[in-house]
């Protein structure tokens, strides 16, 4: 076991061997977190700084805080001189409505267990922000400050959906994972399931865990650009989304416990620092929230407990929202704080767009309307090259209940490829925006399940066009192949072998060769390593090598990167180079899998490659975006096709940027994207408006 130690640290410039000591800190997205900033509990309050000093990283286009400021301030100085018109020109006499869309991400747990928590702990959530943005009498969010501000912005539940269906405003997606940790939020479960950022302020409820499991919650900063809008919103723990005050029968962990956690994200959604920015510098405001009237505090604040942190300032405004005090203890945003608020919705892309967005209006509904969606699917169990998951495995349907009467009876008519229809009779009693888990009988086996409403209440389904799901499961992979019975395997490992193991396997798992752990590397020493080992494999076979490291970062020690290679001949069949992982408890095995064949038929098998590539934000007036999950080579082709089976465009794919596809030009109506990667493809649809 390795320890940490502040000689290690130092050592970590010196020797090479100790690097995997200096990874051992409390860090977010790569930037390591100060002790004052983790609460006495051991939570970290909010992680929204590290999160924009990564995306400015990644975008360099991005504005800097500097940039962000003087872009603002002419916006902010005419709001300051033009106060009392600029809110009678808003919405409803000064209120904005802000239509929000809260996507609760969870792995299979029923309905109100754990993570997969009820539409109502989600409507206290929401009644919360409203409370506290608007100051409101008689609510925990009401304060009698003089300095105390009603923003006028209320949050609203959408009750339109991106396809112009009704929506209680809630989306729950099984991706199939415990818990998540923040990066893989932002490169995994935002792009897949966010709704239009210029329509909808997007909110995530996950389960945070790993490395960050002592997070509650973070936000994206406002930005002028559009290279960061398919991860745009705010994010918070499960178990701190909502008010226990509201809805006592929630999922809830005091003492953050009130909703607090959401507000205080959404006020950097909207342009809000932390009041304790640049510490007691800050009361010049320049190096702090850069609001007059909230003063200097030199760090955050926690519990309840009033202090002056600052010598020459005022007692801390410990009620503020943007500090990191209990929940039940805020209770106030400022006169500047809002200037800055209306200041930044009349000016940044996105937040701007939200003012006029009416995805918060109900459309007309009808008494019987159903609506399906298809489930992920998910599985612990080993795919074998013979059997790919999926093949084995019912799918699971959601069926939503859109109408105004109660939904007691709904026929499912699917089919697998197009083949044999069958129907499903469900009956229960489902009220309004309600939902079922169905498990359709006959759709084991791979390729394109197609699901539809038959029948509603014993009746027509009134809304066509939400009572149809399409999707892919475990279509077209390649399996690498190379017409040998001899294959060599090289294996270049890091500074820690006694972490790492591989093992080869066949079909029907049957372990044909194995190795590890392997000693340590001293310093000073050579990096352990397997060079020219032959395999000699039986013909017409399939074979899966797995590689395993123990402390769970992969073959990385901080300073090199080791790789791994099967080849027969001239044929590469496996080629890891990138097996590194982050974010990991210590001792936590983690493991990477490749397959490969000298069976040509299998070669050519169905595996699950494309199944959880998606198109975001759909729909969009501009420009979208391909999300291919990690692991999918860059390499391909994207053909556009209009609703009448036109091909109106033809794309070649060499590197992420080509995943971005610009659609301004189009007319408005229904697109086709028909992607290609290898032998794999996909077909999507999307919406240009």
């Amino acid at each position: 076991m390795k320890k940490i130690t502040l000689l290690s640290a130092f050592l970590f410039s010196i020797f090479s061997l100790n690097a995997q000591e200096a990874k051992k800190t409390t860090k977010k997205f790569g930037k390591e977190i100060s002790a004052e900033k983790i609460a006495p509990t051991g939570h970290i309050r909010c992680a929204t700084d590290e999160y924009e000093a990564y995306l400015q990283a990644k975008d360099p286009s991005r504005m800097n805080k500097d940039q962000f400021e003087a872009y603002l301030a002419p916006y902010l100085k005419s709001y300051k001189n033009n106060k009392d018109s600029n809110e009678t020109n808003s919405q409803s006499g000064g209120i904005i409505y802000i239509p929000v869309v809260v996507h609760i991400i969870h792995n299979g747990d029923a309905y109100g267990v754990s993570e997969n928590i009820t539409d109502e702990q989600v409507a206290s959530q929401i009644t919360v922000m409203t409370q506290d943005f608007r100051r409101m009498m008689g609510t925990p969010g009401y304060n009698t400050n003089p300095l105390g501000a009603d923003i006028q912005i209320e949050f609203v539940l959408a009750k339109v959906d991106p396809n112009g269906n009704p929506t209680n405003g809630i989306t729950r997606t099984n991706m199939c994972e415990d818990f998540w940790e923040m990066d893989a939020i932002d490169s995994t479960v935002k792009p897949a399931t966010i709704w239009d950022p210029t329509q909808y302020m997007n909110m995530w409820s996950v389960n945070f865990g790993g490395a960050d499991s002592d997070i509650l919650g973070y936000a994206q900063f406002p930005s002028n650009g559009t290279a960061t809008a398919n991860t745009d919103g705010v994010v918070a723990g499960y178990s701190y989304f909502g008010s226990s005050a509201l809805y006592p029968a929630g999922n809830f962990s005091a003492p953050y416990d009130r909703g607090r956690t959401m507000t205080h994200e959404v006020g950097h959604f909207l342009g809000l620092y932390h009041t304790f920015q640049g510490g007691c510098a800050g009361e010049n405001n320049t190096a702090g929230d850069f609001c007059a009237d909230t003063p200097a505090v030199s760090s955050p604040n926690y519990g309840c407990t009033p202090r002056n942190s600052c010598p020459t300032g005022a007692t801390d405004m410990i009620a503020n929202y943007m500090d990191y005090t209990d929940d039940t203890c805020m209770n106030i945003f400022t006169i500047e704080q809002k200037a800055r608020v209306v200041s930044v919705m009349n000016t940044f892309p996105r937040r701007l767009d939200l003012k006029t967005s009416t995805k918060d209006i109900a459309i007309p509904l009808f008494a019987n309307d159903a609506e399906v969606k298809i489930e992920n699917l998910c599985t612990t169990v080993e795919p074998t090259c013979a059997a790919p998951i999926s093949s084995t495995v019912a799918k699971k349907v959601l069926l939503y209940n859109r109408g105004t009467s109660n939904l007691t009876s709904a026929t499912l008519s699917y089919n697998m490829n197009g083949g044999t229809n069958y129907n499903q009779n469900w009956t229960g009693n489902l009220a309004p925006n309600k939902y079922a888990l169905i498990t359709l009988t006959n759709s084991t086996g791979n390729g394109t399940l197609n699901v539809s409403v038959a029948t509603a209440n014993g009746g027509a389904d009134q809304r066509a066009s939400n009572n149809t799901a399409t999707k892919s499961f475990g279509t077209n992979i390649t399996i690498a192949y190379a017409n040998a019975t001899s294959f060599t395997f090289n294996l270049f490992g890091d500074s820690y072998g006694s972490e790492t193991t591989w093992t080869l396997k066949n079909q029907a798992g049957t372990t044909l060769y194995s190795g590890g752990p392997y000693p340590d590397r001293t310093p000073g020493g050579t990096y352990q390593h397997v060079t020219n080992q032959v395999w000699n494999l039986p013909a017409n076979g399939c074979y899966y090598l797995t590689v395993s490291d123990s402390y769970g970062d992969g073959l990385f020690d901080g300073v090199g990167q080791g790789y791994y290679t099967v080849t027969a001949g001239a044929t590469t069949v496996v080629n890891v180079t990138d097996f590194v992982e982050s974010g990991n408890a210590a001792n936590t095995v983690i493991s990477r899998s490749s397959y490969f064949t000298n069976n040509s038929t299998l070669s050519s098998d169905d595996f699950n490659l494309l199944e959880d590539v998606s198109l975001y934000p759909n729909p969009s007036r501009d420009y979208f975006t391909i999300n291919l999950p990690a692991g999918i080579e860059r390499k391909g082709k994207i053909e556009i096709y209009n609703s009448i089976g036109q091909r109106i465009a033809v794309k070649q794919i060499q590197s992420d940027t080509d995943l971005n596809i610009n659609v301004s030009s189009y007319s408005n109506g229904v697109y086709f994207l028909n992607l290609n990667i290898g032998e794999a493809t996909k077909t999507l649809k999307f919406i240009k408006n």
